[in-house]
C-alpha cells in the first residue's frame, strides 16, 4: 500500500504489517483513503477526529445551501397608492433576501375586459424595483389573473451571508454599546429573523 503520514507527508509503499506498526507507534488509526488506487492509499490519522470534521463540513455545506423560494404577492388592478407602496415594500424585502417573487394581478367582473390595467401595473412595479430584481417571466394572462415573476439580482447564498453579517454586526454593536437599550437590540434581532409574510389580497 502507499502510505501517507499524519501530516500529509509521503511515507512510500510499505507492507500492511509495517503500516500497522507505524500506526501503533504514532497512536493513530490506519485509514484507507483511496481504495481504487493501485496500490491502495492509506493514511495515518485519528479516525474519530476525521469523522467529526467530515460531519461538520457536510453540515456547513447544507447550511449554506440555497433553497429557491418563490414568494407571492397579490394585487388588484385598481390598487390605491398606499396599498401599492405597502405591497412594493414586501416585494423589495423578498428580493433583498434573494427570493423570487410571483406577482399576481386579480381581475374581478368587468375588470377582465381591461387587461392593460394589470399589464401597466406590473410594468410599473418591475421598474420600481429594477435595482433589486429583473423580470424573469413576462406578464401573462392566466384565467382571471395576470402573472409575472421577478428574479433577484442577488443570489440567495449572498443574501443569507449578508443577513448573517448584519446580525453579527448588530450583536457586536450591542456588546460594544451597553448603553443601547435591551429592547432596541432585541427589536433589531427580531426584525432580521422575521418570517416572510403570507400573500395578502389588496
Amino acid at each position: 500500500m502507499r502510505l501517507v503520514g499524519p501530516s500529509g507527508e509521503q511515507v512510500g509503499i510499505v507492507p500492511l504489517a509495517k503500516a500497522l506498526e507505524l500506526a501503533q507507534e504514532y497512536d493513530l488509526d490506519l485509514v484507507e483513503v483511496a481504495a481504487n488506487a493501485r496500490p491502495p492509499v492509506c493514511k495515518l490519522m485519528d479516525y474519530g477526529k476525521f469523522k467529526y470534521e467530515s460531519a461538520m463540513k457536510a453540515r456547513e455545506a447544507r447550511k449554506n445551501q440555497a433553497h429557491t423560494v418563490i414568494k407571492e404577492m397579490k394585487l388588484r388592478p385598481k390598487i390605491d397608492p398606499h396599498d401599492y407602496d405597502t405591497k412594493k415594500g414586501h416585494v423589495v424585502r423578498f428580493l433583498k433576501q434573494g427570493d423570487k417573487v410571483k406577482i399576481t394581478i386579480m381581475f374581478r367582473g368587468r375588470e377582465q375586459s381591461r387587461p392593460e390595467l394589470g399589464y401597466r401595473l406590473l410594468q410599473r412595479l418591475a421598474e420600481d424595483v429594477q435595482d433589486l430584481g429583473f423580470i424573469e417571466s413576462n406578464p401573462k394572462q392566466d384565467g382571471r389573473n395576470m402573472i409575472m415573476v421577478l428574479g433577484p439580482h442577488k443570489k440567495k447564498t449572498e443574501a443569507m451571508a449578508e443577513a448573517r453579517q448584519a446580525q453579527e454586526a448588530r450583536k457586536a454593536d450591542a456588546k460594544a454599546n451597553p448603553g443601547k437599550s435591551q429592547n432596541a437590540a432585541e427589536a433589531d434581532v427580531e426584525e432580521a429573523e422575521a418570517p416572510a409574510e403570507a400573500p395578502a389580497e389588496a
